[in-house]
């Protein structure tokens, strides 16, 4: 190959590499307020830390199957605003997606916090000095969330350094964040061992979703699940474990709603409802985690959803 060949050879892998770059950059935003999922597995995430079993070990080679925490993001276009649900060990990555959708912002205008398990408010640590030592980051939580991250260290830290600015939240008040979006905390029962736990219905105009990634089972709630989802046009829904027997412990010490059981309790549902239903927060277990996987498919056939990290979910 002669040198003019060889340059004009560089210079078309240089054109291509740039134009790949340039493509990663562009992000096709809705016009309307939307929802990004930003991560999918359960608090530890996917693989877990030890796990040696099949399910895990298939990451290890296969980068491309981990996955993030669960967590969703809300971004609405017309005003360049986002607001992160739940902050997870995976919230550096977590940011950076989401501010993919909001030009000129690297960290969400709110993060509002779920409960005080290792998974849903732990990454707000990153708001810190020994991080990006953020300015008044405001996060929204219930009573027990906020006496909890005041009174407790290394939390305490980021509330005295003015990192984060704690915003209350009351059950069932809606909590006003502009002209188009509200959010409602619905207090749901789960292990409270230090924290309340709450999921959250978020309204725009007269659209509405439903977030609850945690939840011991829907007939301890004092509310029905199946009405909420007539009432709502997206439900992100507790997925933890497909079926009973998924673990080798007793499943009643870490109970959630299999998704064996979820799909029954919605099957006279219409198709339409059932089509709002995106399952979410899947242990590492949980053949969901597998599109390949039979009960991947059985969800589908079922005319229910999957939430897919990384995709978008408008209203």
């Amino acid at each position: 190959m002669n040198l003019r060949c060889l340059i004009s050879l560089l210079s078309l892998t240089l054109l291509v590499n740039c134009q790949k770059k340039e493509t990663k950059k562009q992000v096709k935003t809705p016009k309307e307020p939307f929802f990004v999922v930003l991560g999918v597995a359960q608090d530890a995430g996917y693989p877990q830390i030890a796990c040696e079993k099949t399910c895990c070990e298939k990451t290890r080679k296969d980068t491309e199957s981990e996955r993030m925490v669960s967590c969703i993001g809300l971004v609405d276009p017309i005003s360049n605003e986002s607001w992160i649900f739940d902050a997870t060990p995976d919230f550096t990555e977590q940011t950076e997606l989401l501010s993919t959708y909001t030009p000129n912002k690297t960290v969400p205008d709110g993060v509002f916090l779920t409960h005080g398990h290792i998974g849903h408010y732990t990454g707000i640590m990153y708001l810190g000095r020994e991080a990006m030592s953020a300015n008044k980051t405001p996060v929204y939580a219930m009573p027990r969330m906020l006496d909890y991250l005041t009174n407790n260290g290394p939390w305490g830290q980021l509330v005295t350094n003015k990192n984060i600015e704690l915003k209350p939240l009351t059950k069932d008040s809606l909590q006003v964040l502009n002209e188009r979006i509200s959010v409602i905390p619905l207090e749901v029962p789960h292990r409270d061992e230090y924290t309340e736990t709450v999921g959250f219905e978020v309204h725009y105009k007269e659209k509405k979703a439903l977030f609850i990634p945690d939840i011991d089972k829907w007939e301890k709630w004092e509310r029905s699940i199946t009405d909420y989802i007539k009432k709502v046009d997206i439900a992100f829904l507790d997925a933890t474990f497909f079926k009973n027997g998924e673990i080798n412990r007793d499943m009643s010490e870490v109970p959630h709603p299999f998704v064996e059981e979820s799909m029954k309790l919605f099957s006279q549902l219409s198709i339409k409802d059932k089509n709002k239903v995106h399952f979410i927060h899947f242990n590492h277990t949980n053949p969901l985690l597998d599109e390949s996987s039979e009960a991947f498919k059985t969800v589908l056939e079922n005319n229910f959803k999957v939430a897919v990290e990384k995709s978008v979910v408008s209203f």
